[in-house]
């Protein structure tokens, strides 16, 4: 079935650069967009708080589960090579749909249109620039950088994994750095009162709330999104059995830390009620911890921070959408690697043309829920199929069968309530996994005269 430009990607990434992309890929739009929504409908900071945790524990527990499947199966692609073989590739086609639709053409709009909101605020002059072009409408000139800043980082990564593993590890040593010199100098001299923790209103556990917690925590999760993102370059790793699940733990580890110090932070610097509603939450948080100032400042290090991210998810979607079309699911040319570079190249530009094109359509507030429940589906059947792995492979996974069973259970609890609590978004997202069932017939009876 490959021929010509199609040969295997080779194994040259070693324990860091693998880590880091997970670390890229988890920071990035959530952290800096939800909290100020979180307590808009909790209204409890230690609530809110105690959210991040459980949402990061449960992250773990999938990191977890992900490191014994990609061990067992170190290939590229994620959930679509574990659900092909552990069940059908009818169910891994679903999960690759879901991917090329939402889960890394979404993420990567909504990151490119973060990137031009923050560097709006951080350099305004960028607007007067683009209305000196003729495009008098601030939204126009954001949409036009969002879409060069997407161009540059998809250029970047054509020009092979070596180069943009490289940028990739720039950009997480600086973003990870930036954060943490930001937390020193937030907690240790920033002008915050740590009664803020306690400033909150009583929350009532009935339906309501409980409804509520579920969404708050699809939120969260869409925050921790990226805890199995090593898996997607499975066939490009060194030693995949011992580096694939050392880079999820230890990548899911530090962001869990850093989400919840970021979360106290946020916390220690506002009061509840000026924090709730209030999607910058980080800019809000450092004007008053330091002055108007520091939000200039710190809108640049959400910028770079999104940068990272973007570059990430720039890095894995086309390792899906290439082992889909080699397996005949997929269109043929998405299977071609670059015989210079050695990278899908089809595959990554299919990715930027989709995601320029969901910039343009403006729908980023729209679509966080949406994103969020397609995105929790399928790692909840990938997870189950931990129960279906050899011996050996299980033997491999600390704490099992505790750890896929709290994950599964977990996973699944939010996604109801969420539902119960957002139907229209919700059920958007199935239907647009539904709409794949299609899609998998019409690519399988294209390929099977040739197969």
């Amino acid at each position: 079935m490959n021929s010509g430009s199609n040969q295997d990607l080779g194994r040259t990434l070693g324990l860091f650069p693998v880590t880091s992309i997970v670390i890229a890929n988890m920071i990035g739009a959530g952290i800096f967009t939800t909290s100020g929504l979180l307590m808009r409908d909790l209204q409890s900071p230690p609530l809110m708080i105690l959210l991040w945790i459980v949402g990061g524990g449960i992250a773990l527990c999938g990191a977890l589960s992900y490191g014994a499947l990609g061990s067992a199966m170190p290939h590229a692609g994620g959930e679509y090579v574990f659900l092909s073989r552990l069940y059908h590739p009818a169910f891994g086609f679903l999960s690759g749909w879901v991917s090329f639709v939402v889960g890394f053409s979404a993420p990567i709009a909504a990151s490119s249109i973060g990137v031009s909101e923050y560097f709006a605020r951080a350099f305004p002059e960028w607007l007067a620039w683009s209305a000196g072009l003729g495009i008098e409408d601030p939204a126009i000139g954001k949409k036009l950088l969002s879409i060069l800043v997407i161009f540059a980082f998809t250029v970047v990564h054509f020009q092979g994994i070596e180069l943009g593993a490289q940028v990739q590890n720039a950009l997480t040593v600086l973003k990870v750095g930036l954060i943490a010199v930001l937390l020193i100098l937030g907690f240790l001299w920033g002008s915050g009162e740590w009664d803020h923790l306690s400033a909150s209103e009583l929350f009532a556990f009935d339906l309501g709330g409980w409804k509520k917690i579920g969404l708050s925590l699809m939120w969260i999760m869409f925050a921790y999104s990226g805890w199995n993102a090593s898996t997607y370059i499975g066939s490009e790793i060194q030693n995949p059995a011992k580096t694939l699940p050392r880079s999820l733990l230890l990548g899911t580890g530090v962001v869990h830390l850093l989400y919840l110090l970021l979360n106290v932070l946020f916390v220690y610097a506002t009061p509840p009620d000026q924090m709730a509603g209030v999607i910058s939450i980080g800019g809000l948080a450092m004007a008053n911890l330091f002055g108007g100032s520091m939000e200039r400042i710190f809108s640049v290090l959400i910028g770079f921070a999104l940068f990272s991210s973007l570059s990430a998810f720039i890095i894995l979607g086309p390792r899906v959408y290439y082992s889909m079309a080699r397996d005949g699911y997929f269109f043929n040319s998405i299977a071609r690697v670059h015989p210079r570079f050695g990278v899908p190249a089809n595959s990554i530009l299919l990715q930027g043309v989709l995601a320029s094109v969901m910039v343009l359509s403006g729908t980023f507030d729209q679509v966080l829920t949406y994103m969020g429940f397609s995105l929790g589906i399928f790692p909840i059947i990938a997870v189950l199929g931990v129960f279906r792995l050899e011996v050996y492979h299980r033997a491999m996974l600390p704490g099992y069968p505790l750890v896929p069973a709290v994950f599964i259970l977990a996973s699944a609890t939010i996604l109801v309530l969420a539902f119960l609590e957002r139907p229209v978004e919700s059920s958007i997202a199935l239907l647009t996994a539904i709409a794949g069932i299609p899609m998998f017939y019409l690519f399988k009876r294209m390929h099977r005269p040739r197969e």
